[in-house]
């Protein structure tokens, strides 16, 4: 499909022209590629890092900015602040995100204990950040910012024990959307992705399940919400991570499926092979081994580039593109009906 074509609006949402690229190496027919350049973001990036990845980026003001997964070199899992000029150099706050409680907060359930993989979406008018929150065990926080300078927070999602919270980008029949997977108190050997309603980003109900664990041997153990889903005029795509039980531990990567446009928790189609899963030596070997984790998407309506930001082997973060409507027929087309 010629670029031209492309540009028929086949993707709902802003241009970013700027979008951070590479072309598919000649001679590759594979739906997505990876950033020769990988890892785009080291380990270490600022002193007391141990470790840069599962993070997430959006545009902003004609660059980019995001919120970043960062353990310390004390083995905190905290959240820190991030700008680009170009989608792939970054400058990181060495000073971790400190949250201000939004109104009607209760700040007894926003004492910091650890925070980890974040998402990020402009909706309506600010960015709304979620995460894994601790909260007597993991759970769903909700903060937004304007400036990814300060930034708010409001109550926890859902009970725990929950993670992968990610948010749709705008209201489905009058409510806001979030994909979660609920889970357990441990390294979670089971989970499957749920979808849940609110009308103001902090009461949340009307959950439903979207699609289970198990369709294929790559996501045999677990599966859960990746970046945020990206509206096309075939649905919504989304791409998720899928965990497989090897005789050496677990083995992390990430597929795609389609969803209903105006009914979410109906899986219109789900690819049955991975796109990416661990095979470069810093996705094979670092602080969790074998871990493919993607966190982020930005697409280019126009041309409808997408690259997609993923944590390898819990300890970089990589870059990978493709194309949104190539990913949309690679689904459709190796698709098989969803099961539980």
């Amino acid at each position: 499909m010629s670029l031209v074509d492309r540009a028929s609006s086949f993707v709902v949402g802003p241009a970013v022209p700027n979008v951070p690229w590479q072309e598919r190496p000649a001679g590759s027919s594979a739906p997505m590629w990876r950033d020769p350049r990988n890892p785009i973001i080291p380990r270490d990036l600022f002193p007391e890092a141990n470790s840069i990845f599962n993070s997430a980026a959006v545009p902003f003001r004609g660059k980019f900015a995001g919120v970043f997964r960062c353990d310390s070199t004390t083995r905190l899992q905290q959240l820190h602040a991030g700008f680009s000029d170009d989608g792939v150099n970054w400058r990181l706050n060495p000073q971790r995100i400190t949250w201000e409680n939004a109104p009607s907060t209760d700040p007894s359930v926003t004492k910091f204990q650890y925070a980890y993989d974040p998402r990020v979406v402009w909706i309506e008018d600010r960015y709304y950040v979620t995460w894994c929150n601790g909260y007597h065990g993991p759970t769903i926080g909700v903060g937004y910012t304007y400036d990814f300078e300060t930034f708010h927070q409001l109550e926890n999602a859902l009970l725990p024990y929950n993670r992968n919270g990610v948010l749709f980008p705008r209201k489905i029949n009058g409510a806001y959307v979030m994909l979660s997977r609920p889970s357990d108190n441990g390294h979670t050997p089971f989970g499957d992705i749920f979808i849940s309603q609110s009308p103001d980003m902090v009461h949340w109900g009307r959950h439903r399940w979207v699609m289970g664990r198990g369709a294929s041997g790559w996501e045999g153990t677990k599966i859960g919400a990746g970046p945020i889903p990206i509206e096309t005029k075939e649905g919504w795509l989304i791409i998720y991570h899928g965990v497989l039980t090897s005789c050496n531990g677990f083995v992390y990567s990430f597929g795609a499926a389609l969803l209903d446009l105006y009914e979410p928790w109906k899986v219109i189609a789900r690819a049955k092979p991975y796109l990416i899963a661990p095979r470069e030596p810093y996705e094979l070997a670092g602080d969790v081994p074998n871990v493919c984790f993607p966190c982020a998407a930005i697409v280019d309506s126009a041309t409808n580039r997408l690259a997609v930001y993923y944590g390898c082997a819990d300890t970089t973060t990589g870059l990978c593109y493709g194309y949104v409507d190539e990913l949309v027929h690679w689904v459709k087309t190796n698709a098989h009906l969803p099961r539980g």
